[in-house]
């Protein structure tokens, strides 16, 4: 039996996989348990870490601290991976306002905690800890540990306040989630998923009733106007057809537009007559439209498409067909000439069926070669953030410079890398499902490793001591800022509740309540929401951290 307490007991390589493996194994099989329809998933395997550093299970603490930290890595980066090619697109749209909810939520914390530092006679260096546990923010212990030992001051009060406090730090927020979906959403409020055809694109017929245009063609056309729309068929006397550039419109001609919803005023002024027909609805079968064309979808998986624009393919010319929209990670974007293409966009083609096949032949249109992501690129872009998130950042009035850290530089990264990647020829493509192995694969291994190692002294912390007291605190601050900015971002912000999920756990620091919400909630909102919060978000917490030790501890 020596071996068995060998390989579990006895630190080496061995004994940490075994360890590691069986606390993620154990978490993720009572992650499928429900109590009254509510699972906590994949937070389970945190729990399951914290049991097993009780009863005495540990590894090497170099080990534990390499693996906790990958796998904080690289969920992070994935992320950011997976809601880059949108991110830019929600930013515009609504990622003021999320900001600035996320950094009320945070202002919001901070202020409670220095409310109940006041009223409970508990030290600013201990409740530094205890905001950072309430928040499951380490950069911003690491911050406000780096301010104590500057001041000369002991840091192990905030690590310990933090410890006990970081574990309904990360099931505050689902707890917050769960409550406010049984008391406060209404269906309304949760927004389904979008069919991707229709995201960010509005279809449109006009008939030309503008003197201006009559005679000019297309080309000139896209010139008179700086809105960018796409005609997919022309209509003159009854007949169809793929309008090229040099086609010429006429007095009652009819066309049909791709453009964006708000610019459809500026294109019922450039062509003259907008017909009442909704084309946008779900239930259009757009080959029975004409006898002669057809709409299909073709799948760039061509390497070497990968980073191209789509004018230099010259579809349109080459074979005689209309790229009208190109669907991208679930938004829909118009396909205009200088748009550059991705590993894995989808195209949607009018034409004539055998000119398609010619395109889907020209484009790829393998969905198996996109099944094996590109390792490298992840690793390059792991490499790249780690870089990013080491950048000392001064800060006027702050001793210490700021960094974004494990967490803050991957993401922003991994975001930089799913939008721009393919303009330098990087392919950055990964399935769905490679994606969300990869994620949960670091969000197992992070949670197995952050359980493992407070687990040990958990209990004795909270039983001796300020243990209760610290508890109770971080309670009431990881509750009462969210459940106060859930009600102000569903009714006086109009958020729907995937959205605000995702803004206050990243104004939050918690990857694992955005798992949550993921699996719980319809579409990428949270995901997209969370991916566009966080750096801002913990970026001020850990600059927050240093003002409130210097500022109450100076």
């Amino acid at each position: 039996m020596e071996w068995i307490q060998s390989i579990l007991f006895e630190h080496s390589a061995v004994q940490a996989v075994i360890v590691i493996s069986v606390i993620i194994a154990v978490g993720l099989g009572l992650a499928k348990i429900h109590l009254y329809g509510i699972s906590l998933g994949v937070t389970w395997v945190f729990f399951a870490g914290i049991l097993a550093g009780y009863l005495g299970f540990s590894i090497d603490p170099a080990m534990l601290n390499f693996a906790e930290s990958f796998g904080l890595i690289l969920f992070i980066y994935e992320l950011g991976l997976k809601v880059g090619p949108g991110f830019f697109s929600s930013f515009r749209k609504g990622g003021l306002n999320l900001n600035l909810l996320g950094l009320v939520t945070v202002l919001l914390g901070t202020a409670t905690a220095i409310a109940l530092s006041w009223l409970f006679a508990t030290p600013m260096s201990d409740m530094s800890g205890i905001l950072s546990g309430a928040t499951t923010n380490t950069p911003a212990l690491g911050a406000a540990q780096q301010a104590l030992k500057q001041l000369g001051l002991s840091a192990s009060g905030a690590a310990l306040s933090c410890a006990v406090t970081y574990p309904f730090g990360v099931i505050g927020v689902i707890i917050a989630i769960i409550i406010v979906r049984k008391t406060m959403v209404r269906p309304s409020d949760i927004a389904l998923p979008e069919d991707p055809d229709d995201h960010n694109t509005f279809i449109a017929t006009f008939q030309i009733k503008n003197p201006a245009v009559y005679n000019k063609n297309i080309k000139d056309l896209a010139s008179i106007t700086p809105k960018q729309f796409v005609i997919s068929r022309h209509w003159r006397d009854g007949n169809v057809s793929i309008p090229t550039s040099d086609m010429t419109l006429k007095h009652d001609d009819r066309v049909m537009v791709i453009t964006k919803e708000e610019d459809l005023e500026a294109m019922t002024v450039l062509f003259g007559e907008l017909e009442s027909r909704d084309w946008n609805t779900g239930d259009i079968d757009w080959n029975k439209i004409d006898s002669s064309l057809v709409s299909r979808h073709v799948v760039i998986s061509k390497p070497e498409l990968n980073g191209k624009k789509l004018g230099s393919l010259r579809l349109r010319n080459n074979y005689g067909i209309n790229i009208t929209r190109i669907s991208r990670s679930g938004v829909t974007l118009l396909a205009t000439p200088g748009l550059v293409l991705q590993l894995g966009d989808r195209l949607t083609v009018v034409g004539k069926e055998s000119q398609i096949d010619k395109v889907a032949q020209a484009v790829g249109n393998t969905v198996g070669k996109l099944k094996d992501p590109n390792l490298a690129v992840i690793f390059v872009g792991m490499v790249l953030g780690l870089i990013v998130g080491s950048i000392p950042i001064a800060i006027p009035g702050i001793s210490v410079p700021v960094k974004l850290g494990l967490a803050g530089g991957p993401i922003i990264v991994g975001i930089l890398m799913g939008k721009f990647g393919p303009n330098v020829h990087m392919v950055t493509y990964t399935t769905r499902s490679a994606n969300l192995m990869l994620r949960g694969i670091g969000l197992s291994l992070f949670l197995a490793c952050l359980g493992l190692d407070s687990g040990a002294h958990f209990v004795d912390t909270i039983m001796n001591g300020d243990g209760l007291k610290w508890v109770g605190l971080g309670v009431i601050i990881t509750l009462l800022p969210v459940l106060i900015m859930f009600a102000v971002s569903l009714r006086w912000s109009k958020l729907d509740f995937g959205s605000a999920c995702g803004m206050l756990c990243g104004a939050m620091a918690n990857p694992m309540a955005l798992n949550y919400a993921n699996d719980t909630i319809p579409g990428d909102n949270p995901a997209v929401a969370y991916a566009t919060v966080y750096p801002i978000a913990m970026f001020s917490r850990v600059v927050i951290a240093q003002i409130l030790i210097l500022t109450f501890l100076g």
